[in-house]
């Protein structure tokens, strides 16, 4: 480190449109860095196919001594059908949900905020859009994409069965739905959690552990309890109802992209995968936008990099203790749209778009303009 208070962002692009978007989200934490004196310094990493014809690893040693050296982590996307030459074996070894498993990240939050500039080209009318800000709190470590025994087996009749299994502790579930009170209780005080306690016994154990801890820890928080199926309905039909949602990793991967026809498209959503506090209380963070690898927009200088810088203004406020900074970005992207910034997702019937590096330029330029 350069400085005592210097902090380390790794900032890893991957595949797909992830470099594209990383790109423009560095040139936002260069803005920080010059104009407002953040103390940071950024390492860039390699991480997936390019690395693996490089070195033979998904993640390559550098990659994670920078990951393992670092306060807070900037990821793209990875994935995509030209990743086939990577060996099953080799990817498994270094895809993104090992590296969140190898990290603890147990608390995924994705943000659910709509822009009044963005409800002409939202699918959603606008009297639905009308105060939506809530909060999913994903548990991301556990469930069924880590759960044993998995695979897929030839029967004697020569069918073939898959399998997977959804298991949890009440350890890994009252640890995310406490995240999750704690978050409710700086907010509005709401928590929804949703399961599907009607049929699964993995889910009778999720309700009946945040029922528990409700009544240990958490009397004043009002909660409440919804299957997943009516929890996807209600995401689109009456989205301002919710404060912070919590819920398993299966249901928390589909039910944000659900709620990203809230915020506009999916381009739009940032979000901070959390691992437990130390005794300084700094948890490890990767952030990175939620939208995938987008292989058939790749290259092409056209994807929305607003999720990513977003996933920036959440490192201001949760790893970097700059929420005056993160303030100022969110409001910089809000006054970026205003002014007509629109990329190809987000533009309404008629309207030009922007490139992402356009993008990139629009939300500097509103930073300048607000900053003064």
């Amino acid at each position: 480190m350069s400085g005592t208070n210097m902090m380390r962002v790794a900032v890893i692009g991957g595949e797909g449109i992830g470099p594209e978007v990383t790109a423009q989200a560095s040139r936002v934490l260069a803005w920080f860095s010059e104009r407002r004196r953040l103390p940071v310094e950024v390492a860039e990493a390699e991480f997936g196919l390019e690395a693996y014809r490089r070195t033979g690893k998904v993640i390559p040693p550098e990659t994670r001594a920078a990951i393992e050296g670092a306060d807070a982590i900037l990821f793209g996307a990875t994935g995509g059908p030209e990743t086939a030459e990577v060996p099953p074996e080799a990817r498994r070894e270094g895809s993104l949900l090992k590296l969140r498993r190898s990290l603890d990240l147990y608390a995924n939050l994705r943000p659910i905020v709509t822009d009044p500039a963005l409800y002409d080209s939202a699918p959603l009318k606008e009297r639905v859009l009308n105060g939506v800000d809530f909060v999913i709190v994903r548990e991301l470590s556990s469930g069924i994409y880590f759960g044993e025994p998995r695979g897929i087996e030839s029967r004697p009749d020569g069918s073939r069965r898959g399998f997977n299994t959804n298991s949890y502790t009440s350890e890994e579930i009252r640890r995310v739905a406490r995240f999750a009170f704690e978050l409710a209780r700086s907010r509005r005080g709401r928590l929804c959690s949703v399961d599907k306690a009607n049929v699964m016994e993995a889910s009778v154990l999720w309700r009946e552990e945040v029922i528990a801890l409700h009544a240990d820890e958490f009397p004043d928080i009002k909660l409440s309890h919804m299957y997943v199926d009516n929890a996807a309905m209600q995401i689109v039909r009456a989205p301002s109802q919710f404060d912070v949602m919590v819920t398993d990793n299966i249901f928390g991967d589909i039910l944000s992209d659900c709620a990203a026809m809230a915020a506009g498209s999916l381009g739009m959503l940032p979000s901070a995968s959390l691992g437990p506090a130390d005794a300084q209380g700094r948890r490890t963070a990767l952030y990175e936008p939620v939208h995938g690898s987008a292989p058939d927009i790749a290259g092409r200088g056209i994807a929305n990099p607003l999720g990513s810088i977003l996933s920036v203004a959440m490192m201001l406020r949760l790893t970097l203790g700059r929420p005056d900074d993160a303030i100022l970005l969110e409001r910089a992207v809000g006054d970026a749209l205003a002014h007509g910034a629109r990329t190809a997702d987000i533009a309404e019937p008629g309207r030009a778009p922007v490139s992402t590096a356009a993008m990139g330029d629009a939300v500097l330029a509103s930073l300048d303009r607000l900053a003064g």
